[in-house]
């Protein structure tokens, strides 16, 4: 299938005000390209009491599959965007992308600025079926949100990965857009004002995040394109080293890569994905099962060359 939205950060923005202008939530209609028997819009009560409808894309499978990747988007955030690494994913796994609350079709329609609220609404992602285990992935300004709803739910993530995440020090790019946007508040369209309200109010919340982060019982793994000008890689590399866990942090620099990683090769980003899914280790034997196989062994004849 073409992919007809356009890319990259500047294009985002343009795809934020192309659906504005034409009053649609997408820039174009997800169907259009995929159809529901590949990929699927849904809506979910957020959490928390809430009440909110929330919107999300998702894969559509006829049997459970073991692995459910749940994906916590930037800002803006446009699940549409993933539609392509959606659809190329192997049959044995599943994966749900959100439109946070405040964009596209998610509500409410104002902006969300609490990071902790954020994680509540969308405690919901994390449920799962019998024998299923999640993989939690933040992308960018999601990772500071995946990384609380990880915490607070120690039991449904079996990993969490931190995509491109934004921790806020806005890269060369990053830093013109927001200076761009606050000037322009008023004339810009509710997408990109309330990324740029999001992106202003996160670095007083991220002390919390960081102790949320030290906290995470699951395996993290933080993922990072080294030409990415909007969340430099210094940062993330820095909080990594910084950090003091219980487990180990596994970081992966991506060559070449810029903030959309998810805009790139699909199996490049896929395969990096799959390197952070826990391989299941060996069934334990019991004792007396090792001694018989001891005995077994020993008793062997020696074959003689």
């Amino acid at each position: 299938m073409a992919n007809n939205r356009p890319k990259g950060v500047f294009g985002v923005g343009l795809a934020c005000i192309d659906a504005a202008i034409h009053g649609r939530t997408e820039h174009r209609p997800t169907s259009a390209d995929y159809p529901e028997t590949v990929i699927r819009r849904v809506t979910f009560t957020a959490g928390g009491g809430l009440g909110w409808r929330v919107s999300a894309l998702r894969t559509v499978r006829n049997s459970r599959a073991p692995w459910k990747i749940v994906v916590v988007t930037g800002a803006p955030s446009w699940a549409e965007y993933w539609a392509p690494v959606m659809a190329a994913l192997p049959a044995d796994r599943e994966m749900i992308v959100v439109d946070r609350p405040g964009f596209a079709g998610s509500e409410p329609t104002n902006c969300i600025p609490d990071i902790a609220l954020q994680a509540r609404a969308l405690a919901p992602l994390l449920l799962a079926d019998r024998g299923q285990k999640i993989i939690l992935i933040g992308q960018s300004y999601g990772g500071a949100i995946a990384t609380l709803m990880a915490e607070a739910n120690p039991g449904r993530v079996a990993a969490l990965v931190l995509l491109s995440s934004y921790l806020g020090e806005p890269g060369p790019t990053a830093r013109r857009l927001l200076q761009l946007g606050s000037r322009m508040a008023g004339l810009i369209p509710r997408d990109l004002r309330n990324a740029v309200t999001e992106i202003a109010c996160q670095p007083t919340q991220l002390a919390t995040v960081k102790n949320a982060l030290e906290r995470v019982r699951a395996p993290v793994h933080v993922i990072h394109g080294d030409a990415d000008d909007f969340a430099p890689i210094a940062t993330a590399r820095a909080l990594v080293e910084r950090l003091v866990t219980c487990r180990p942090v596994h970081f992966r620099e991506v060559r070449g890569a810029d903030h959309f990683l998810n805009d790139g090769p699909v199996d490049v980003l896929i395969s990096h994905i799959e390197a952070c899914i826990p391989r299941q280790p060996p069934k334990p034997m019991w004792p007396w099962l090792q001694w018989l196989r001891g005995r077994s062994e020993a008793l062997s004849p020696v074959a003689v060359a």
